[in-house]
C-alpha cells in the first residue's frame, strides 16, 4: 500500500493498480482536470481490504488484471463491504463483454487506459451519482423514520381518541380506568397498561386496573406498594409525565432482567390530577426502545390532562358537564367546541402561512326522512354522516354537528389563496355520493353546502362561520349544491366541476382520439415505430391539448379508464395497419403513475390489448424514470410479467429522473428515449452533447435501443447519426397525426421512394 491508508477529509480515491506509472498517469489526469483528492494505491487483495476499512475511499479505480486476484474479485469485495462507493475499471485488457458483465455485477463504469481523456468525466459523473444516491437514501431514511414516527403518533392518538370517547359515555371512575387500560393495549398497541392510586401521605401505590402483559404481572403489581426511586415515584413527587426509553436501567417497578423477559423496552407514567395534587397515575409499556419523544409526551400530557379533567367532573359533579362540548348523538363537537378548535386552527394557519376551508353542510329533506321512516332512521343517518365527516377531517381537521340537520367541517389547506379548495370540496361531496344503509333500506341523502376560506373570507372563527352560513343561504336560494362566500371562488370551482363533468362524459362517449408520431431509423430513414398521443375531441371546443386535461384526469382517477382505452385503441389501430398490408409498426403507449400503482396493472394492460384485438408484440409501454423509482421491487416484477407476455418496455424522457446505473441494470427494459431537453441544445452546448453521447453509449453497452426525442433540425439528425443513435422522432420528420393521415403520409413516402 502506498501513501497512507488513514482516512483524510475530502475526496479519497483508492487506486487498485500494480503498475506505479499507470497510477501516476491516472492521478495526473484527474488533477489536470481540476479534481482535488487524496489517493491510496494498493495491489494485493489484503491491502485492498485493509484500505476499504482504514482509508474509507470515496471512489475506487481498479485495474482489471492484478497480482493474485482479478477485477471481478475486487468488485465483489467492494460491493460487499462498501456498496455505495463508486467502482470504475481503468484497464487496458477489459473487453466489451467483460465490461458489460462488470456493469451488471455493480461496476459504475469503465475506461480504457489508452483513452484516459474519458476518465475525468466518468469520475465526475460517478461522484455526482454517488451524491444523488446518498441523497436519495437519506431521503428514504427520513421517509421511513417519518412513517415510523407517524405510526407511533397514530398509536398514541388512538389511545387519546379512544379514551376521550370513553370519557364521554362512561360516568363511573373504575370503569373508566379499566377501559383506559384496555384501549391502550387493544387499540394503542402497548404491551401493558395499568392504573394506580396513591395514598395521600405515604405515597403507597395500589394498582386498581390493568390490561395486557404477562400473567405473573398481577402478583408484583399487587405487591408494588413501595415505589421509591422508580418512575411512579418521580411522577408522584413532580406531578409531571415521567419517561424511560430504555428500561434496562430499571425505574419501572421491575428489575432490568424482568423487563427484558417481558420484552418491555420503554415506559411512560402519566400523573392523574383531578385536584391540585397527584392522586393516581396510568402507566404504559412499549415493546420498542426510544418510543416516547417530545410529540408523544405532549400527547400523553394531553391525555393525562383529559383524564384528570374527566375525573374532576365525575368527582365534583361540576356545573359544566363534559358533554356540553359534544353532541350526544353523534359524538362530534358542538358549535362551541367547533368554534374553539377552529380558533386554534386559525392560529396555526396564521403562523404557518397556510389556509383553512370551512364548510357548513345542510341535509336536504331530512324532516321528510323522519316523518316517513321515524326518528331512529334519522338518528342512523346523522351518525353515519358524522362518521364520514370524521373520516374526511382526519387528525388535522375538525367536524361538528351545529343543529339538528346541519354539520360543519374545517379542513387545512396548503395555500392561502384557495388553490386546494376544489379538492376539499370534492372530499365533502363524496360523503353523500355513497348511499346510507338504514334498517336494511338504502337511502340517498342530498346536501347543500356553504364554503368560506381563511384568510380570504375572514380572520376569525366567528366571521368564517357567519360567512359560510351566508354562502349556504345563497346555495339554498339558487338551488345549487354549493356556494362560496367569495363569488370569484364560485366561478373558479364551477369551471373545475364543469370540466370534470365534461371529462366524465368524454370518457363515457369515447370523445378521445389517438394521434401518432413516427419513430424513424436514422440509418435507413424508414418508419420503425409510432408513439400514441391522446387528444380530446371536444364537441364544442375541438381538439383540446393534453396539458389542459391530463392533470385533471389523473386528479380524478379517470386516467385509469382513459389509459385502458388508449391501450385498446392502439392495439386496434395496429390491427388496422396489418389489414392495410404489411406488419404494423411498434406502437408506444404512455402509462401514468396512477396506472402503474394499480395491483392489477399487468392484467389491465393485457385485457385492454386483447379487447383491441391486437398482439402484445405490437405494443410498447412507455414509462418515466421517476415512476419506476417509487417502488422499484414491485415495478420490476410488473415489468417482467409484461416482458414475458411479449410487450416491450421503454423509459421515456430518460435523463430527467433519478435512476442510477445499478437500478437501470435491473430494470427489464428494451428502449431508452433521450429527453428533448438534452437533444435540442446539444449542437450548441458541449454539456448536453456529453449527456446525449453518454446515454447512447450506455444504451449500446446494455443492449438497449436508443431513441432521441424532439429532433427538429437536420444538424441534430446528422450529429445523432454520427453518435450511432439508432432512432429519432420529432417535428423534423412529422408532427403527431391521426391514424388516417399517418398512413397517408407513409404511403406517399413509399411512392416517392419507388419513384426515386
Amino acid at each position: 500500500m502506498t501513501r497512507t491508508a488513514e482516512r483524510t477529509p475530502g475526496l479519497r480515491i483508492l487506486l487498485v493498480e500494480d503498475m506505479p506509472l499507470d497510477a501516476m498517469l491516472c492521478e495526473a489526469e484527474l488533477r489536470r482536470g481540476g479534481l482535488a483528492f487524496s489517493a491510496c494505491r494498493v495491489q494485493t487483495r489484503n491491502a485492498f481490504e485493509q484500505a476499504l476499512d482504514g482509508f474509507e475511499p470515496t471512489l475506487i479505480i481498479s485495474d482489471f488484471t492484478l497480482p493474485g486476484f482479478d477485477g471481478f474479485t475486487a468488485l465483489a469485495i467492494a460491493r460487499a463491504r462498501a456498496p455505495e462507493t463508486p467502482f470504475i475499471f481503468l484497464s487496458g485488457t477489459i473487453g466489451e463483454e467483460r465490461a458489460v458483465e462488470a456493469m451488471k455485477q455493480g461496476a459504475t463504469d469503465y475506461v480504457l487506459k489508452d483513452h484516459l481523456g474519458r476518465l475525468l468525466p466518468v469520475v465526475r459523473r460517478a461522484l455526482q451519482e454517488r451524491t444523488e444516491h446518498i441523497a436519495l437514501r437519506e431521503a428514504e431514511d427520513q421517509r421511513r423514520t417519518h412513517e415510523q414516527k407517524i405510526a407511533k403518533l397514530l398509536r398514541v392518538r388512538a389511545v387519546l381518541g379512544g379514551i376521550n370517547g370513553a370519557m364521554v359515555r362512561i360516568r363511573d371512575e373504575d370503569t373508566l380506568y379499566q377501559e383506559a387500560c384496555r384501549i391502550a393495549v387493544r387499540e394503542g398497541g402497548f404491551k401493558s397498561a395499568w392504573v394506580g392510586k396513591l395514598a395521600p401521605e405515604t405515597l403507597d401505590l395500589t394498582i386498581i386496573a390493568r390490561c395486557g402483559g404477562h400473567a405473573e404481572d398481577a402478583a408484583w403489581l399487587h405487591d408494588a406498594s413501595q415505589i421509591g426511586g422508580s418512575l411512579p415515584d418521580m411522577v408522584a413527587r413532580s406531578g409531571k409525565v415521567a419517561i424511560s426509553n430504555d428500561l434496562r436501567c430499571g425505574q419501572g417497578l421491575l428489575t432490568a432482567p424482568e423487563h427484558e423477559t417481558r420484552a418491555y423496552r420503554s415506559m411512560a407514567v402519566l400523573p392523574l390530577k383531578p385536584e391540585d395534587h397527584v392522586t393516581g397515575m396510568i402507566a404504559l409499556y412499549s415493546g420498542e426502545e426510544d418510543f416516547f419523544d417530545d410529540e408523544e409526551v405532549r400527547l400523553l400530557e394531553e391525555l393525562a390532562g383529559n383524564i384528570s379533567f374527566a375525573l374532576a367532573y365525575m368527582a365534583k359533579a361540576a356545573k359544566l358537564d363534559y358533554l356540553a362540548y359534544y353532541d350526544a348523538l353523534t359524538g362530534l363537537a358542538n358549535r362551541k367546541l367547533f368554534h374553539d378548535r377552529l380558533t386554534q386552527m386559525i392560529a396555526r394557519a396564521a403562523a404557518e402561512a397556510t389556509g383553512i376551508v370551512v364548510v357548513i353542510i345542510d341535509l336536504q329533506q331530512f324532516r321528510r326522512v323522519i316523518e316517513t321512516l321515524g326518528t331512529s332512521a334519522g338518528d342512523a343517518i346523522l351518525r353515519q354522516t358524522a362518521r364520514r365527516l370524521e373520516g374526511v377531517s382526519g387528525d388535522l381537521g375538525t367536524a361538528a354537528r351545529l343543529t339538528a340537520d346541519q354539520f360543519a367541517i374545517a379542513l387545512p389547506d396548503s395555500g392561502r389563496t384557495g388553490e386546494g379548495v376544489y379538492l376539499r370540496l370534492e372530499h365533502v361531496r363524496e360523503i353523500f355520493e355513497a348511499p346510507f344503509e338504514v334498517d336494511a333500506e338504502t337511502l340517498r341523502v342530498q346536501a347543500r353546502t356553504g364554503v368560506a376560506v381563511y384568510p380570504l373570507d375572514g380572520p376569525a372563527a366567528d366571521v368564517l362561520l357567519a360567512n359560510a352560513e351566508a354562502a349556504l343561504k345563497a346555495a339554498k336560494r339558487s338551488g345549487e349544491s354549493y356556494a362560496f362566500y367569495a363569488p370569484e371562488m364560485n366561478a373558479r370551482v364551477a369551471e373545475m366541476l364543469r370540466l370534470e363533468n365534461e371529462l366524465r362524459i368524454a370518457v363515457r362517449e369515447e370523445q378521445f382520439i389517438l394521434f401518432y408520431q413516427p419513430r424513424i431509423s436514422l440509418a435507413t430513414g424508414a418508419r420503425v415505430g409510432l408513439e400514441a398521443l391522446i387528444r380530446w375531441r371536444h364537441p364544442r371546443l375541438g381538439l383540446v391539448p393534453p396539458a389542459d386535461f391530463i392533470p385533471l384526469l389523473e386528479e380524478t382517477g379517470l386516467i385509469l379508464d382513459v389509459g385502458r382505452w388508449a391501450l385498446k385503441q392502439a392495439a386496434a389501430d395496429a390491427v388496422r395497419w396489418r389489414a392495410l398490408g404489411g406488419d404494423p409498426p411498434s406502437i408506444g403507449v404512455n402509462v401514468s403513475a396512477i396506472q402503474l400503482r394499480q395491483k392489477g396493472f399487468v392484467d389491465d394492460v393485457m385485457a385492454a390489448i386483447a379487447a383491441g384485438g391486437g398482439a402484445p408484440g405490437s405494443i410498447e409501454i412507455e414509462l418515466t424514470e421517476s415512476m419506476l423509482m417509487s417502488d422499484v421491487e414491485t415495478n420490476v416484477r410488473k415489468l417482467r410479467d409484461l416482458r414475458a407476455a411479449g410487450i416491450r418496455i421503454a423509459i421515456d424522457d430518460f435523463g430527467t429522473g433519478y435512476s442510477s446505473l445499478s437500478y437501470l441494470v435491473r430494470l427489464p427494459i428494451d428502449t431508452l428515449k433521450i429527453d428533448r431537453a438534452f437533444v435540442a441544445p446539444m449542437c450548441a452546448c458541449p454539456m448536453h452533447l456529453a449527456i446525449v453521447t453518454t446515454v447512447i453509449s450506455l444504451a449500446r453497452a446494455l443492449d438497449l435501443r436508443v431513441v432521441a426525442e424532439g429532433v427538429e433540425t437536420q444538424e441534430q439528425a446528422k450529429l445523432l447519426t454520427l453518435l450511432r443513435c439508432e432512432e429519432a422522432q420529432g417535428f423534423l420528420y412529422s408532427r403527431p397525426l391521426p391514424f388516417e393521415q399517418v398512413e397517408a403520409a407513409s404511403s406517399l413516402a413509399s411512392d416517392e421512394d419507388r419513384n426515386a
